[in-house]
This record gives structure tokens, sequence and C-alpha cells, in this order.
């Protein structure tokens, strides 16, 4: 039964000033300010610094929603991408997936990868990983790669009309120029300089947003993608969305460039060739983590299958299946071939160690994480 509201009573004159003298704090004006913070740069072509984002429990992400027509829509979220082509990539850049590759299978036919199948048809983009080609390059326009969680940019040589696809760096738009210099510093820049090559009038005439050079050029702190980790070969490390590496340190003998260290993002600093290939900038489509696909049927047609639990299979398809109720019969988390889920077999090397890292990513093998 509800009951009502009592009136409150006006409290008398005496309780007041009682209360006043009960509630009546001293408070000291403080001025609580965080220390600054250094954060990685990186500059842009038009002179602009763009500055590493902070905590993004301090930052909103705008995503597309929908109006909720049908069940699908509700929780439907994508990254706002209105800049990406609306046509069909370049033909001859591309060449199609066919094979058993798309099942998840190998050249037996065996399944290595699980809950791998279907989907829509794709083209695989040509990606240029190596970036060798020297000159200006034009960004003809930004595109959507369905093999990649990142943008591509259709680059177009300014003197052969040569095209080529390459990773997009964030903030990247059709129109932008930008060069590589991995071949080589080209004779009018380093005329420019006065004949000289000074390193500090270097890095602010090649360090732009989408250029690709040597990381014994790059700056230390600034942020990169598409790392390579030989002389010889491509980008190896950032290439998915959002992905970027930091330049920590150098190495120098007899004013000569010996070895380069890196962070990664999970914590992992490692050396690298100084000759090696990076991208200055972070990789594009950097909200793509944030998407949701809404239904089932939208995983399928990105050729993912169902995943079942292996506690609600039968005792002879998973050493978790059978028994009555919710029971994995008291044995740890597994895979289906009895292999330890959570950190598996160490397999690391005791001996012949990994020479290029520095410091290894914490691991928690199988443990939470403290907070």
């Amino acid at each position: 039964m509800l009951q009502t509201r009592l009136p409150l009573r006006p409290t008398s004159t005496a309780c007041r000033c009682l209360l006043s003298t009960i509630r009546s704090y001293a408070v000291a004006a403080v001025d609580r300010k965080p220390p600054p913070t250094l954060e990685p740069t990186v500059s842009a072509g038009d002179g602009q610094i763009y500055q590493a984002a902070g905590p993004r429990k301090e930052s909103t992400v705008q995503m597309r929603t929908y109006k909720p027509r049908t069940p699908g829509l509700r929780h439907l979220k994508r990254p706002i991408n209105d800049h990406l082509w609306k046509g069909r990539p370049v033909s001859k850049l591309t060449y199609p997936k066919t094979g058993m590759g798309k099942a998840g299978r190998n050249n037996s036919g065996h399944v290595t990868v699980r809950h791998r199948g279907g989907g829509h048809k794709r083209r695989i983009r040509i990606i240029d990983y190596h970036r060798r080609g020297p000159g200006e390059h034009v960004v003809e326009r930004i595109e959507y790669d369905p093999n990649r969680s990142s943008h591509i940019a259709l680059l177009s040589n300014s003197k052969t009309k040569e095209q080529s696809y390459v990773v997009a760096a964030d903030g990247m738009r059709a129109g932008d120029k930008v060069e590589s210099f991995r071949s080589g510093i080209p004779q009018h820049l380093i005329a420019s300089m006065g004949g000289v090559i000074d390193p500090g009038m270097l890095a602010a005439k090649t360090a732009f947003r989408g250029n690709c050079l040597p990381v014994r050029m790059v700056p230390i702190g600034t942020q990169i993608f598409n790392v390579g980790s030989k002389a010889t070969g491509g980008a190896v490390f950032c290439r998915s969305a959002g992905t970027y590496a930091v330049i920590m340190s150098k190495e120098e003998s007899r004013q000569k460039v010996k070895e380069v260290v890196i962070r990664l993002q999970s914590g992992e600093q490692r050396k690298i060739d100084p000759d090696a290939c990076c991208t200055v900038g972070v990789a594009s489509n950097p909200h793509a983590h944030f998407a949701q696909l809404g239904k089932a049927g939208r995983a399928r047609w990105l050729g993912i299958r169902p995943t079942v639990r292996g506690l609600a299979m039968n005792a002879a398809d998973h050493p978790h299946g059978g028994g009555r109720g919710k029971s994995k019969g008291n044995v740890h988390p597994v895979s289906p071939w009895g292999t330890p889920a959570k950190g598996g077999y160490k397999t690391r090397r005791k001996r012949n160690k990994n020479v290029w890292l520095v410091q290894d990513r914490v691991r928690n093998q199988g443990k939470r994480r403290p907070k």
C-alpha cells in the first residue's frame, strides 16, 4: 500500500543556528593539477602538430547508430568514415580470394584455423609494404579493404603515373602528397640544406604524416606504423587499424646509427635495423575495435562461423563436455586436443634467446593481471 508523503515541518530559528555552526567547515582553496606528461607527436606537412590522444575515459568516440527498425539494427554501431571511396578498387591491383584458405584449411585440406568458412566473395588488394619507389606520390583516394581492419590509400606517382596501394595513415585524405626516402635522399633536398646533411633539418623536411623513410631518419618520440625489421624486407609491425610504435632511442657509433629501439603497444621494446622502413603517423581507422556487428548474420558475411563452448559438447567431443549440468570434470581449461588453454605450454627458448628483444611484454600466463 502506497503511503502519502508527510509534510516537512519548518525548523525553528534555534535549530537553524545550531546546524549552521555544525556544518561550517574551513576549506583551503588548493588547485590540484596533474603533472605534465610527455606525449609523442606527429608532424603533418601543413605545419600542424598532432599529439597522441589521452585515455579513453576522458574522450568520447562518435559511432554511427541506426534507428531500430529491425532487431539487427538495434545494436549495430560503425565508425564514421564518410571520406571512403564509394566505387570499386583498381582491378589490376587485385586478385580473387579462392581456395580452401577461406575455410581455414591448409594445402592438404585439414582445418588449421577453426570457425572460418563462407562469407562474401572478396578480392585481395596488393599492398606495397616496401615502398622503394622514389619521388612524390599523390593520394588519389582512401578505400575500404575487406581483408584488413585499416584503410588503404591509392597512390599515384607524379611523374610515371604508376599506381599502388599502401596502408593509409590516420588523417590522410585525397589530394595529400607523400614521398618515400627509402631509396635515398634526393639531391634537391641536400642542396636546400647547404650541401650538408643536418639531421635536425632533414627531420623537419621529411618526417611528415604518410612519408616512408628509414627509422634512423625519424626523430625520437615519433609515432610510426608499418615498421620493418630488416633493411631488405617490408613492413611487419603495426599494420592493423589504430596501431603505432614509438621510437625510444638510437645507438650511435662513430656518428652512425647502429641500432634503433622501438616500443610496441603491447609494451615490448625491441631493436630493429636502422635501415628498416617505417611510415610516420598512426594506422588509419583507429575506432575499428569499437564497432558492433549487431547480429550473427553479419559475422557470417565476414566468414566467421559460430564458436561452440566445450562445456556444451558431449564428452566424446571435448574434454570439458558431458556430465550433468554445468561441469567440466574438475579439469583445468584445455583445448579440444588437451593443450592448456590459459598460457599453454612454455615454448620460449632458454638458450639462443632473441637478441633483438630489449624488454619483453607483460605475460599473465593464464592469471588475471593485477589492477
